[in-house]
């Protein structure tokens, strides 16, 4: 059983300060994580205030990409800096955790479709190992290096490792409606067009309703919760809004 596990920028960063950890809170989820019973577990992380601040300072977005490599390096570079803070917090509670840095292992054709390799993720899996992916540039046919989100990476992974779980560990409880209630459930993005907005911080990555999307799309239950659901959801139990 393999649970793709999401990490949101803007719960583990200070994401209106660049390039600020949220220590408390990252230790809190890998105690979290190191305490679930998961058989298999894949761990991705956002970007926060470390990639969100880069990208947009150099302009690169999701479809739009830059050339300079000092520019792709400053993205980069700010993205491993955060890794190995996500690996540090989950090492010291005893995760074996190992990065997988997506710069060099995807790709976007023409059209902006992605190729993710995984091969290695699968046999981190059969090792027992816990891959860590992270937000990061990824090469783009005709645009240089463009953004590849977390949110993005989550969907090629519950694919292509026919993931049982999805979850996206929010800064908020669930997907929220107009009263900020969490919604329960989702099941078309119609039924929650009218009150998803995108995020109040620096994200060029599209918001709450990009990941509503993102996770309609797959063909296995995903939740987006807030940290205090997490210990719910590595449980097998429901938790936050259920999507799909």
């Amino acid at each position: 059983m393999v649970t793709v596990l999401k990490l949101g920028g803007s719960v583990i960063t200070e994401k209106d300060r660049p390039e600020t950890l949220d220590g408390e809170a990252l230790a809190t989820l890998a105690a979290a994580i190191a305490a679930a019973d998961v058989e298999d577990l894949v761990i991705v992380h956002g970007g926060g205030s470390f990639g969100h601040h880069h990208a947009a300072e150099q302009g690169v977005s999701a479809s739009e990409g830059i050339r300079d490599v000092d520019g792709v390096m400053a993205v980069h570079g700010a993205m491993t800096t955060l890794n190995r803070f996500v690996l540090s917090r989950l090492h010291a509670e005893d995760v074996p955790a190992l990065p997988v840095h997506p710069l060099s292992a995807a790709a976007r054709d023409a059209d902006g479709d992605l190729s993710l390799m995984t091969d290695q993720v699968s046999t981190m899996l059969d090792e027992g190992f816990v891959p860590v992916l992270h937000g990061d540039g990824v090469v783009h046919t005709g645009e240089g290096v463009t953004v590849l989100s977390g949110d993005e990476i989550v969907t090629a992974l519950a694919g292509a490792l026919d993931a049982d779980r999805v979850g996206l560990c929010s800064t908020v409880p669930g997907v929220l409606d107009g009263d900020d209630e969490v919604i329960p459930r989702i099941d078309a993005f119609d039924e929650v067009a009218d009150v998803l907005g995108v995020s109040d911080a620096t994200d060029v990555t599209g918001g709450m309703a990009a990941k509503v999307r993102e996770l309609l799309a797959l063909g296995s239950p995903a939740y987006v919760f807030g940290p205090d659901d997490i210990e719910s959801f590595l449980a097998g139990e429901d938790a936050g809004t259920r999507i799909g």
